[in-house]
């Protein structure tokens, strides 16, 4: 028995009320659980992958019993849009179009064997190529829910409400509701993305009984024994290591002894007394789940294989004599044991076998060990969201509660998986961190009812603007973290340290080891205009590409005077070879004028009075009540000393020459001479110019003046 069936989270999806209240439960529930399971998996937002989906469902007993009849008291509905509700060919369709996978979307339906069916063909349709990855299932729901049965003789439904698989009681099997998915990739490609992997399924086979047999429904042993036989072959496994079987198990007087009996006809090779296997059955535990039946026994193996334990079968106190297993290489575990270790990985089947005849078989074995991580930086963002407030306070939950187990995961995966495994939601919490401690006590006193809802619809992406200051900013120390850190950072740096290093007769890593950023000589070297240009350029481009490289890239661009480079250079104007080499003739030349200073006044430039003051320049207007003089420094003092005597406020500027004055003027034609000796591209990123104020023109981006 499933817990409220009827709930659904039909906003989630995109369903409105009226539309959610006619879809079929099961299709509700399979739709959940694979959104589940794509996060589990950490591919909830399918960008670079191609996913397939093979699933199958039940009866539809709530087509039946509710919707029918309502549309025959209501007729407000049209026949059509029941049939897309819930017609059994649209539970994978469904889902490919609710989360926008693109692979192959296929209903497959084979009584039960469906879902054990639905993995052997996503698995042949992953080794095709049809798709990068593959979800795969079944779901089968009764309606309604909390409802008995009338036992009746010679039917396959026990009459007593247990399934006593192989037992000396077994008399029939009970029927349960569930829904079971399972996310398939390609092993190589697994182990290169480095997902978690719970399982190898090493090979699997499908085939039918055909006619030869009693009846349409009843079971074969050749048909049986054959895609047993065929499954070891896929895999290249010999029978002799497979340590358990998940059985059919229906608990019914004939499946078991026909299963058995195919059972030993394929592991006839093993030798009783060296390796037995042992012998389970799911629906001992929870009843048949028709469809979802054999995914249901997929996963009780996969986590036996996790937990290196055999479970008990339930309801079992001595073996039906007439199954022969005493001397067979089977028998059935009666309490919880150890699964020993091979010099092979530890390997299970499972078969699933549907009433008409198609018979599947699986091989699986224990996942390889994964191999830790290795680097990691020492911050990490820590990313939530969801659809709605409540949403996103339930998963801040969630993620406390995740962090609390006994294995407490990797913060470096923990914040690697949720920014890159779950779709962005518009109500959003970030946490920022060194430690799951630290997240924990963020967590703890996070109120999301103080957050705001992103006013981004969730197709849309914020858009971002990269902005690059000038000389004045540098310091020493500056980007020694990330250097230590961030390879890309560091392998940026030093790209760029060993091309200008003949051109400086200096190594610019110098600044960025941490045991000699308090050297004096460093100290006076950063304020030096030949040395601080390339410095400050090379900072703000390495970073520039670490956040590029981390999917943040800009739609624009605004560089303040030695900025504007590093936005033309990664718009394309230059490339980064020419960049440098502009750069740093550019400190030379100014480093080889008189100095000068610079004064930021808070005044507009159309109020400032500079009629006494002839050798002063405009630098620059930053703001609309803000503007910046250049000029001699004795001359800034005097400016300096009279806006102090009408109380406007201003500040003299750390830097060694009057930069964007009438002092640079003698450089000019030499500087302009070195651009023309170098080619010019039109912007691919809009940036603003420092001597128009608006966007720079493809023109003025390519002109040396």
């Amino acid at each position: 028995v499933l817990s409220n069936i009827t709930d659904f989270d039909a906003e989630f999806f995109s369903f409105t009320p009226a539309e959610a209240k006619f879809i079929d439960p099961q299709q509700r529930v399979f739709l959940e659980t694979a959104w589940h399971a794509l996060e589990n998996a950490g591919y909830a937002d399918p960008k670079h992958s191609s996913i397939g989906v093979f699933a199958g469902v039940g009866h539809n007993d709530y087509l039946v019993r509710n919707v029918v009849p309502y549309v025959a008291r209501h007729q407000d509905t049209s026949v059509f849009q029941l049939i897309l509700a819930n017609d059994k060919d649209f539970l994978a369709t469904r889902v490919s179009y609710a989360f926008n996978l693109t692979g192959p979307s296929i209903t497959v339906q084979t009584a039960c064997s469906t879902s054990l069916v639905a993995i052997h063909q996503a698995c042949q349709s992953l080794l095709m190529g049809d798709c990068d990855i593959a979800l795969a299932g079944g779901v089968a729901i009764k309606v309604p829910h909390h409802g008995g049965y009338l036992h009746e003789e010679g039917n396959i439904s026990s009459p007593d409400g247990h399934c006593r698989a192989f037992d000396i009681q077994a008399n029939g099997t009970v029927w349960g509701s569930g829904a079971g998915i399972v996310i398939l990739k390609p092993l190589s490609q697994a182990l290169k993305d480095r997902d978690k992997i719970h399982a190898v399924i090493k090979g699997s086979a499908v085939n039918n009984d055909g006619s030869a047999k009693v009846g349409f429904t009843a079971p074969s042993v050749g048909g049986q024994a054959s895609v047993i036989q065929q499954a070891l072959a896929h895999a290249q496994v010999s029978a002799d290591t497979i340590d358990y079987i998940e059985t059919h198990g229906t608990g019914t007087a004939l499946g078991d002894l026909i299963e058995i009996t195919a059972l030993k006809q394929a592991y006839a090779s093993v030798d009783p007394k060296t390796r037995p296997a042992a012998l389970g059955s799911v629906k001992t535990n929870i009843g048949h789940l028709n469809t979802a039946a054999g995914v249901a026994g997929l996963l009780k193996t996969v986590l036996a294989l996790q937990h290196k334990e055999i479970p008990k079968t339930l309801h079992f106190t001595e073996a039906n004599p007439k199954l022969g297993l005493t001397d067979s290489p089977f028998y059935i575990p009666s309490s919880l044991t150890e699964w020993p270790k091979h010099e092979h990985p530890r390997r299970a089947a499972i078969s699933s076998f549907g009433i008409g005849g198609t018979n599947a078989h699986v091989i699986v074995e224990e996942a390889p060990v994964a191999t830790p991580s290795s680097y990691s930086r020492p911050w990490h963002i820590v990313t939530l969201s969801a659809k709605s407030q409540q949403a996103l306070k339930a998963t801040e939950a969630q993620l406390k509660e995740f962090i609390d187990r006994s294995e407490p995961p990797n913060l470096a995966d923990l914040a690697f998986t949720l920014a890159l495994g779950r779709k962005a939601f518009q109500h959003r919490s970030t946490f920022i961190c060194q430690s799951l401690e630290q997240l924990q006590e963020q967590l703890a006193r996070q109120d999301t009812e103080k957050l705001k809802p992103s006013s981004l619809k969730n197709s849309e992406s914020p858009r971002v603007a990269f902005l690059f200051p000038g000389q004045g900013t540098q310091y020493v120390g500056m980007g020694i973290s990330l250097y230590n850190t961030e390879p890309l950072f560091r392998d940026t740096v030093d790209y760029c340290a060993a091309r200008l290093q003949p051109l400086l007769n200096f190594d610019l890593r110098e600044f960025f080891t941490q045991e000699k950023s308090t050297d004096p000589t460093l100290l006076r070297l950063i304020h030096e205009t030949w040395i601080t240009q390339p410095l400050l350029f090379v900072t703000e481009y390495a970073m520039a590409k670490l956040w590029m490289h981390w999917n943040i890239k800009p739609f624009a661009m605004l560089g303040h005077s030695l900025g504007e480079y590093v936005a033309a250079c990664l718009s394309g104007v230059f490339d980064l070879d020419t960049a440098l080499t502009l750069i740093a003739h550019r400190g030379r030349l100014v480093w080889s004028l008189p100095r000068g200073s610079m004064l930021a006044v808070a005044q507009p430039a159309s109020e400032l009075d500079l009629s006494t003051f002839s050798e002063i320049s405009i630098a620059s207007i930053n703001e609309d009540g803000g503007v910046v003089v250049a000029g001699p420094t004795q001359s800034i003092k005097q400016l300096a000393n009279k806006l102090n005597t009408q109380h406007i406020t201003c500040t003299t500027l750390q830097t060694s020459h009057a930069f964007h004055s009438s002092m640079l003027d003698p450089i000019l034609e030499e500087f302009r001479q070195l651009v023309q000796q170098h080619k010019l591209c039109a912007p691919l990123i809009p940036f603003v110019s420092n001597v128009t104020g608006t966007w720079i023109s493809a023109h003025e981006a390519q002109s040396a003046d």
